[in-house]
């Protein structure tokens, strides 16, 4: 693996965002999922690298990031306060403009940095992820109690199972995608509700970014109606399903999703 450019960022109530650059070129964003750090990108960024310099950061209460995470922190997450600190780390790398990758609650942060910064993001790219509201689809409560055992080998089994097929599986690889493990609970339940709070729904139609919706059409974390509704709601926006793909088929099937995403970033 390239090594990274590592750094930190000051947030506006003096958080120290660890913050990870790779490549040359215009800037590409890249916001991870729930409870992961940067590294839910490892293996992915790279096929970037060499057309961008790929932007990461870790969300506070993961990776290396220095955030209080305290009861009375952590009320204060929300979607809206992940793409602020998005938007401190963009600044304080001296980056006007950028080219937005999110995926699953890192496509819902990024919702809120393509509403609220529009000169701030050039192309957008939403993957698996929802527009929270009334139209939103979340997943099953059978999917829910599936997560919430107490076996831990039990949980690990059913997000490998959400996010891949059998066929990934059955080739022995490993997966970034699956939780940052140093995590506290306590952070770990904020991100939680930060992700099921969401909802940009009231507001998507403001969003005037060329983007890029894609989503497998077997996931269950993030039904792929979600990626229809976000579809309407946002002006000319292309779509993209792929088929067989569940929650982490960007990474599954990255050969051809991420050629996809070069072809639509120019």
């Amino acid at each position: 693996m390239a090594e990274l450019d590592r750094s930190t960022v000051r947030a506006g109530d003096g958080a120290e965002l660890a913050v990870q650059r790779l490549g040359e070129g215009p800037a590409l964003l890249m916001l991870p999922g729930q409870s992961n750090s940067h590294r839910w990108w490892n293996g992915l960024r790279e096929h970037f690298a060499d057309r961008f310099t790929t932007v990461t950061f870790d969300y506070r209460g993961t990776g290396t990031t220095h955030a209080e995470v305290s009861r009375d922190s952590i009320k204060g997450w929300s979607t809206t306060s992940f793409a602020d600190d998005a938007r401190h780390v963009l600044a304080g790398l001296g980056i006007e403009r950028a080219h937005i990758y999110g995926a699953s609650m890192g496509g819902r942060v990024a919702q809120w940095l393509a509403v609220d910064s529009p000169d701030l993001v050039d192309r957008l790219v939403l993957a698996c992820t929802s527009p929270g509201g009334p139209e939103a689809t979340e997943r099953s409560d059978d999917v829910r109690k599936r997560l919430g055992q107490r076996d831990p080998q039990g949980r690990l089994d059913t997000l490998i199972d959400l996010f891949y097929t059998p066929e990934w599986r059955e080739k022995g690889l490993r997966s970034c995608l699956l939780g940052d493990a140093q995590m506290s609970g306590r952070a770990r339940s904020g991100h939680l509700r930060v992700s099921g709070e969401h909802d940009a729904s009231a507001r998507l139609g403001e969003i005037s970014a060329p983007t890029l919706i894609m989503h497998g059409d077997d996931d269950l974390m993030a039904p792929v109606s979600n990626a229809h509704v976000l579809h309407r709601q946002i002006s000319d926006a292309d779509l993209y399903i792929h088929p067989g793909g569940r929650h982490g088929f960007f990474d599954e099937f990255s050969d051809e999703v991420s050629v996809r995403i070069d072809e639509f970033l120019g």
